[in-house]
């Protein structure tokens, strides 16, 4: 067993959230084939990704308080079976109704994976020390979304998008292994809480009226709301608006993706010059100033990949910059529900990107600058939330460097 403070923990606990974005990123390169095998409409292809972000969302209020019951590691294994044979009827579907069934499953257990590793970082860490080492999980975290897209475009070009979810089913399967052998059980007996349902609602009744979380979480909510609006439209606005072949898509979200991990270094290397509210401040401002010009390059219709892609890349820098300190700011006070506080912070994540990513689906009309409206909104949206939630309710104790959960 490796210990919970190990730098390959923080690798382990990288590789299991990373589960969720590959859910998400791997088959977007298949959605125009998807919907020609089974003769569907793009908003009936894009509803599989809303599906998937509901049931994520809807998951982890319940998966948070029994990871909080009965520890992180069962919870986290039970989930990752899920997702394995879930992904594996997302490969036998044979019409859009079963796939979106299947992926509804999938999401039922592929929401444990970054729930209960943010708790198992808040079990472990004092919140300006979570701050960090969430900067250092999503930056490693990145290369999924680098990844899964290309891995995915070529999947399809050589062989058919159901092998996409073969290769997940695998991947959750490796995952179970890991966390079995590889990490023990962080969450102390006498920080277990009951799973009832009057505990469970007086749990959530606490977070969900702490202002502190609203803040952190509604800001952290709409930046998430911009980010699934371009996962949701992209591969329908590059490849079929902008003519990118789909194994190609992949290497244009790769820049994207190294947009946000340069953003999370940044985050990283200013935590000892400048506040973890500082950092969330600087990365606002980046990410609406990125989303007006995608959004101003589409109204003049200056049609290319990269009008699209190089202010994508700024926007997700700015990413790498917000959701360390948001997250580790809405977990701050809640040392003893980090399981519950997560889930919730994780429920308003998901519940803004489907909305997101369902607004694009219906909206799309045939050019970039629906997605591009959306993402700038999702920005100005983070920026209201920080400046009227926020900078009035900050988490104080993120200076503290001795507090144990």
């Amino acid at each position: 067993m490796l210990a919970l403070t190990s730098i390959w923990t923080t690798i382990l606990l990288a590789a299991a959230v990373a589960l969720a974005p590959m859910a998400i990123d791997m088959y977007l390169p298949a959605f125009p084939q998807i919907g020609s095998d089974f003769g569907a409409n793009t908003a009936q292809v894009q509803l599989t990704l809303s599906i998937y972000i509901a049931g994520f969302a809807f998951a982890q209020l319940i998966c948070g308080p029994l990871a909080d019951r009965f520890g992180r590691k069962p919870i986290m294994i039970g989930g990752m079976l899920i997702f394995a044979l879930a992904s594996i009827g997302c490969a036998l579907a044979t019409n859009i109704e079963t796939l979106q069934l299947f992926r509804f499953l999938q999401a039922l257990g592929g929401s444990a994976g970054p729930v209960l590793a943010r708790a198992i970082v808040r079990d472990v860490y004092t919140p300006r020390e979570a701050a960090k080492i969430l900067a250092m999980l999503a930056g490693m975290m990145a290369l999924a979304p680098a990844i899964a897209p290309t891995l995915g475009g070529f999947i399809v070009a050589i062989f058919d998008w159901h092998w996409i979810f073969i290769v997940m089913a695998a991947y959750a399967l490796i995952m179970v292994a890991v966390i079995a052998f590889g990490i023990p059980e962080p969450l102390r007996p006498e920080n277990r809480q009951p799973f009832r349902m009057c505990s469970l609602l007086r749990n959530y009744r606490l977070v969900s009226t702490d202002p502190t979380f609203i803040g952190y979480a509604l800001t952290s909510a709409a930046v998430y709301g911009g980010l699934f609006a371009y996962l949701s439209g992209s591969a329908f606005v590059l490849i079929e608006v902008l003519g990118v072949a789909p194994e190609h898509f992949g290497l244009y979200n790769a820049v994207t993706a190294a947009g946000y991990l340069v953003g999370n270094v940044a985050s990283i290397r200013l935590t000892s010059r400048y506040t973890p509210d500082q950092i969330l401040r600087y990365g606002l401002l980046c990410g609406l100033v990125s989303g007006a010009i995608m959004a101003a390059l589409a109204y003049s219709q200056l049609y290319s990949p990269w009008a699209v892609v190089l202010p994508q890349a700024a926007v997700m820098a700015s990413l790498g910059m917000i959701l360390p300190q948001s997250m580790a700011g809405a977990l701050a006070n809640f040392p003893k529900m980090a399981g519950s506080a997560s889930a919730l912070l994780g429920f308003t994540q998901m519940a803004a990107a489907a909305t997101a990513g369902a607004l694009v689906g219906h909206l799309h009309d045939g050019t970039p600058l629906v997605m591009a409206t959306i993402i700038t909104a999702c920005a100005a949206l983070a920026l209201f939330a920080y400046l009227f939630l926020v900078q009035r309710y900050p988490a104080q104790d993120f200076e503290a460097q001795g507090a144990k959960s």
